[in-house]
Parts: C-alpha cells; structure tokens; sequence
C-alpha cells in the first residue's frame, strides 16, 4: 500500500482540495497493487472520497518525480502529466538529517544553553553567598567595636564598679531582696538571720 501525503496540489493550475471542507492537505492512498485501480483521497477533517483521475501508478510516479530535500529549507516538489494534465504540488516534508541537526540547534541555544547557565550561576551564588555573608558580618562586628570605642572615648571611658551588685531579678517577697531578717533581741548578740524563704539569696524561683 502506498501512501503521499499531499500538502498542496494543482491540477492544471486550478488546486485541488477536499471536495467537503475544501482542505489542501489530505493524503493519496492506494491500496491495491493494480497500477490502474484509482487511490482514496483522505483530509484532516476525516472526509474521504474516490479520485478516478489518479490511480496506483500516477502515486508511484509522483513519488519518483518528488526532488525530495536535503536542507531545512527545501521543499519536497512534483510534477507530473496524466492525459494532458498536469499535476503540481508539495508533498508533506519528510524529516532529514539536517532537520534533526536544526532542531537540536533550536533546542540547546532555546532551552538547554539558558538552563545550564541557570545552574551554574545557582551553583556560584552557593559558594560565595557564605563568604560575602561572613565578610558582611565581620564588617558589622568591626564596626560596632568601632562605635563603642569611639563612644567611650568621648565619654571619657569607663571602670567598672567593684563593689556593684546587681538587682535580683525574682526579689524574695518575704525579705525584700535582701536575704536576711533583723530582729531585735536582747538574748542574742546576732540581730540579722537569714531569710528561710530563699534561704538567703535574695531570690526565688
């Protein structure tokens, strides 16, 4: 069985298209080895009908007489003479090694160049963000110490309080804070005791 696959055709300069939707793509089909027995034309829109005209061998001519392509540019072109008419057209491109390369070359420029790009510049914001943020922070750190340098010089410095004790933070209610009782006893030469509640620190939990 021998089947083209027509992409447009005229006969005698007048197209030639699907007799329903008037479609100019459509296949020629024969499906009997008799060079005489007439082909089925079938459209995209599933219409299909008996063409007496062309037969079995007028398709094997027209496959012979098709320049067929080798670039991506070229057009795959017929024609042929059946009882003085003349039938010229197209037949639906076939793929060629070089339309493979196109489309490989389509492919890596369009999808596969940007996407390696992509990763790559992922891939070197994921070693040097680490180290600009790290440089980012000494840079804040030395400058704080910078700051507090500069402050305290204009504030004439400062020493720290030796005998600064600082305030309770949870003071015991029963003591105040302050650790211990003073009672008044004349039986006891101690007059301060230590605070049972806190057991003298000061604070509670």
């Amino acid at each position: 069985m021998l089947t083209l696959k027509i992409q447009q055709m005229t006969i005698d300069g007048a197209p030639y298209v699907c007799p329903e939707c008037l479609s100019e793509a459509f296949t020629l089909d024969g499906g009997s080895f008799i060079d005489a027995m007439p082909v089925h034309g079938n459209c995209w829109q599933s219409h299909s009908w008996e063409d007496p005209l062309i037969t079995v061998g007028d398709l094997k001519r027209i496959k012979e007489a098709s320049t067929g392509r080798q670039r991506p540019e070229d057009a795959d072109l017929f024609e042929i003479t059946i009882g003085g008419a003349v039938l010229a057209g197209e037949l639906y491109p076939e793929v060629t090694p070089e339309d493979v390369k196109a489309a490989v070359r389509v492919y890596w420029r369009r999808l596969v160049k940007p996407a390696l790009r992509r990763q790559r510049r992922r891939a070197v914001r994921a070693v040097t963000q680490p180290v600009k943020q790290a440089a980012r922070r000494g840079v804040a750190a030395a400058k704080a110490g910078a700051l507090e340098a500069a402050w305290t010089a204009q504030t004439g410095g400062y020493e720290p309080d030796p005998d600064y004790t600082p305030e309770p933070i949870n003071p015991c209610p029963a003591c105040r804070g302050e650790g211990a009782h003073v009672i008044e006893s004349r039986l006891h030469d101690t007059t301060t005791v230590r605070c049972s509640v806190c057991s003298g620190t000061g604070e509670i939990d």
